[in-house]
């Protein structure tokens, strides 16, 4: 007597706690991606103060991904530090070649796996408290 498997077909699951794992990005010193690059793998980062990295007042272009769903991801840049100051919010993914008005303003950043509300956003800002489970980086 043979025994028989049947195979279930599913939706995959949205990996609710590796939504992070799967975020791109690389920030560029210069317009059109040129001069000093960072990038990121990661994804899920925090960056308080921009002079961690050495690259404070420097970020012109950016390129943003999520390599697994990707339209869940979001970037913030802020003008101070702690994620105070004006901000700018990008959402999904993709390829931003002049920040245009906020070329060289960015003191701080933040970035995740999934799309912030713009509450979400102005909690950050107000309380300088990033969203749990991404990496922090400070001065």
């Amino acid at each position: 007597m043979a025994l028989k498997r049947t195979l279930k077909q599913t939706t995959p699951k949205r990996r609710l706690n590796q939504s992070n794992s799967d975020v791109r990005l690389a920030i560029f010193e210069d317009n059109e991606f040129r001069g000093r690059r960072i990038q990121f793998r990661r994804g899920g980062v925090a960056i308080t103060n921009m002079q961690a990295l050495r690259f404070d007042q420097m970020l012109s272009s950016f390129r943003l991904r999520n390599a697994d769903v990707s339209s869940e991801v979001t970037l913030v840049l802020f003008s101070r530090n702690n994620f105070g100051g004006r901000f700018r919010v990008f959402r999904g993914s993709q390829n931003v070649a002049s920040l245009n008005d906020f070329n060289n303003e960015t003191e701080s950043l933040l970035l995740v796996g999934r799309n912030l509300t713009l509450n979400e956003i102005n909690d950050i800002h107000d309380t300088g408290t990033p969203p749990r489970n991404v990496l922090i980086i400070r001065q």
